[in-house]
């Protein structure tokens, strides 16, 4: 009877050593009746983001799917009309992230043109109290990376971008500032980025580049795509 209680003790705490060093969980919620949000475990990364990618082309093919739209560490799934068994559907997609497939996309490489600091980089001396670096080490810091577009979201053309040092990475803004340029390069947490368009951002910007990112005459109107790399160049350096 002991050498019984003891087996099932050690079964137990062992069963609890395996929960607590367990990797967190996907989680997978609704959006509405037509909308489904799967958001990936862990650290933002290029793996990760590549298995979003394989994710996102192979239920694009599934029936019910009418778009699959992948984020930043998450995919976005609609459909025509409500699934009629939610349960299943879940199911399937965790089914196919626990396979683990990573999807290789070699997009182009563009460079831009960054201005920093001055009046283009209203955020800077934020960004130098944050971090206690100088305006140099900034930019270096910020332009020796080849950036990989994960996603694009937030507004047209605009590129989530993985890849930026974690020594430059500041807070975003408590307060967003509302009449942001087109063109800004900012910084937001662990993450740069540039805006596609004028409009309301709580990122820090540092500086600017004229590059335009969308331009709906074209048959493809946004510049990048998941998968492309971006490298950014100082151009000037307004200290």
């Amino acid at each position: 009877m002991t050498a019984r209680i003891e087996r099932t003790l050690l079964a137990d705490e062992r069963n609890e050593e395996l929960m607590t060093s367990a990797q967190p969980s996907p989680r997978v919620s609704l959006l509405g009746t037509t909308g489904l949000l799967f958001e990936a475990p862990g650290e933002l990364d290029l793996p990760t983001q590549r298995r979003i990618w394989a994710l996102s082309r192979r239920v694009a093919r599934w029936p019910s799917v009418r778009e699959s739209v992948p984020g930043v560490s998450n995919l976005m799934l609609t459909f025509d009309k409500p699934p009629r068994n939610i349960d299943a559907l879940t199911s399937a997609v965790l089914d196919a992230w626990a396979e683990g497939e990573e999807l290789q996309l070699e997009g182009k490489i563009v460079e831009l043109k960054v201005e920093y600091g001055g009046e283009h980089g209203p955020h800077m001396a934020d960004v130098i109290a944050h971090t206690g670096l100088s305006v140099d080490d900034i930019v270096e810091l910020h332009t020796a990376p080849l950036y990989t577009v994960y996603a694009l979201g937030s507004h047209p053309g605009y590129c989530y971008l993985g890849g930026m040092d974690p020594r430059i990475a500041t807070p975003r803004r408590k307060v967003p500032v509302l009449g942001l340029p087109g063109g800004a390069v900012s910084i937001g947490g662990v993450q740069t980025g540039v805006s596609a368009s004028a409009g309301p951002s709580g990122w820090n910007t540092i500086g600017h580049t004229s590059i335009s990112f969308f331009d709906p005459t074209l048959d493809e109107p946004a510049l990048f795509a998941p998968g492309d790399k971006i490298r950014f160049r100082a151009e000037r350096i307004i200290r």
